[in-house]
């Protein structure tokens, strides 16, 4: 793809990291010279200091040749007006645009949803924009997906209705797998699965060190795995982990921000019989408890309307006297969602010190994530690093939901189309395999709509649709599936 970028800052220098690993064309454009300047020395592509709202400026750079339009600046105007200018005349660029004003970004998604027999066929997306992304949206949809899968794991989610899933589990000791070689674990399940990554702690640093599997892998207690499977198959898989997931009656929502409202508001709110049905495995009567604390008195008053069956709390959470009144300690479930991501780990491990079960915590970065799994905390989400995966996964289309990086950063996640030129066409997975450098996760064959876990028996095809993990950076594992 060719993909135009607006905006140099973190996010769009990391999402064009990654698109440039991924073989696509990406062009910069930013109105700062010394940020210009400093790119340029980071990335190999095209970065150039103009203003990105300004349509002659994107037409003296090949706007009409894009693929795709991404506009991530500072400013939430200039990000909805480039759209919009650039959709006037070239409206079959793909056009994505972050903002950070959640009016803007509620406001539209309501309009678009109140008029959508007007947006079927031809007509165009309200701003010229085909998808709006938010930061705390993001990370918020991302929090509440790991409280529905029982708050083991960050998830990634793959197919049209999330056939398949990559599961981040722990080992426990005594498990089944427990000393078990790959090769060997077939005869545990007859659940079909792939074990797509090893974290494994080093013996002299004491680190976490990752890894991409091979048949030889030998699992240890203490280990984090991720495995893909069918959803219905992750219950299977928790078990051979030694992994017990207790329904959860008593969650501690801390931060009652935008993040933490958000996350309340698909708790309690709008999927009550689903949502809250799978967290308390009851139904709506059912004696579950759900605490929000904050230190700002407003944001308490004004979840005290919102949420009335909840219990608001305007406190300090770190002040024991809160702790020991509301017996947080007790909590099975706690939620660290304010944007002081380093006070979220350190109440986190806190209260996981004084009993609470389990504990989901906003971070900054994937980088965070290993730290935070060091201090006890099962779920870390990287606010930065979900909203690239949000756009990334919106440049690749429908069909794969959530690729992005993995394993606190170490591997990505890519798709591709197989080509008919490559050689790995008409060889079977076990005759191309290459054991630490990738691992082909899932096969849709042409003219399919549903996604397979491949075997080593199976044989590749020109135009099979390719979902493959490698190591974050490595620009040589697409050449030779898609080249």
């Amino acid at each position: 793809m060719n993909i135009m970028i607006i905006g140099a800052g973190f996010t769009g220098v990391q999402l064009a990291k990654r698109l440039l690993n991924e073989k696509n064309t990406v062009t910069i454009i930013d109105n700062n010279e010394e940020t210009v300047e400093n790119v340029k020395s980071q990335l190999d592509c095209d970065v150039f200091a103009l203003d990105g709202n300004n349509l002659d400026n994107l037409e003296e750079h090949g706007i009409e040749k894009q693929d795709a339009l991404v506009t991530v600046t500072d400013n939430d105007e200039v990000n909805m007006i480039t759209c919009s200018l650039v959709d006037a005349v070239y409206p079959n660029i793909l056009k994505i645009a972050r903002v950070r004003n959640y009016a803007y970004y509620v406001n539209t998604n309501d309009a678009a949803k109140h008029h959508a027999d007007t947006f079927k066929g031809n007509h165009r997306p309200l701003y010229g924009i085909d998808f709006m992304v938010h930061p705390d949206v993001e990370a918020a949809e991302a929090i509440v997906k790991a409280v529905e899968h029982g708050a083991i794991s960050d998830i990634v989610d793959f197919g049209e209705n999330g056939d398949f899933e990559i599961t981040s589990l722990q080992v426990e000791k005594e498990s089944k797998l427990d000393g078990t070689a790959l090769k060997n674990i077939r005869t545990l399940t007859d659940k079909k699965f792939i074990v797509v990554y090893q974290e494994t702690k080093d013996k002299e640093t004491d680190n976490m060190i990752s890894a991409l599997p091979s048949g030889e892998t030998i699992l240890h207690a203490g280990d984090r795995i991720g495995i893909i499977t069918a959803k219905e198959n992750v219950g299977d898989l928790l078990e051979l982990c030694g992994i017990q997931v207790d329904v959860i009656k008593k969650i501690c929502l801390c931060g009652i921000g935008r993040v933490g409202t958000i996350v309340a508001e698909r708790i309690i709110e709008k999927d009550r019989n689903s949502v809250i049905s799978k967290l308390f495995g009851r139904e709506k009567k059912s004696n579950q408890s759900i605490t929000i604390i904050d230190t700002d008195y407003e944001l308490c008053e004004a979840a005290k309307n919102k949420f009335p069956s909840a219990n608001v709390v305007h406190a300090d959470i770190t002040d024991d006297n809160i702790i020991e009144e509301e017996r947080l300690d007790k909590c099975n479930l706690l939620i660290c969602a304010t944007h002081n991501h380093e006070l979220n780990m350190v109440i986190s491990a806190y209260l996981e010190s004084l009993g609470v079960e389990k504990s989901i915590v906003l971070v900054n970065q994937s980088q965070y994530g290993n730290i935070a799994r060091r201090l006890g905390i099962e779920v870390a989400i990287p606010m930065r690093d979900t909203l690239v995966d949000s756009i990334i996964s919106h440049l690749h289309g429908k069909s794969v939901k959530g690729i992005h990086t993995v394993s606190n950063g170490e591997f990505e996640i890519i798709e591709c189309d197989l080509s008919s030129t490559s050689k790995f066409a008409g060889q079977q997975l076990k005759d191309i395999a290459n054991p630490g450098q990738y691992l082909v996760l899932l096969i849709k064959k042409p003219g399919s709509k549903n996604y397979e876990l491949p075997q080593g028996n199976t044989v590749l095809a020109s135009g099979d649709h390719l979902v493959i993990i490698q190591k974050t950076g490595d620009k040589k594992v697409l050449e030779k599936f898609s080249k």
